[in-house]
């Protein structure tokens, strides 16, 4: 049942980035030379496949995938 809920937060976490889009949408402060939109995006498209990978880790755990 734990790891139900945890698969689906992780689930979620990608789609949470875009209520906060609006939030993210401007140019200031600077972090590693990108506008703070650009930073956003970039950390992002790290986050989501990390989030794929613990799925993937714990549904093989589980024995879900052959």
């Amino acid at each position: 049942m734990v790891r139900k809920a945890l698969i689906f937060i992780l689930i979620l976490i990608p789609f949470s980035q875009l209520a906060f889009l609006s939030v993210a949408n401007r140019v200031h402060p600077i972090i590693i030379g990108l506008p703070f939109f650009h930073f956003w995006l970039l950390l992002w498209i790290a986050v989501t496949p990390l989030c794929s990978f613990l799925i993937y880790r714990l549904q093989k755990k589980q024995g879900g995938l052959d």
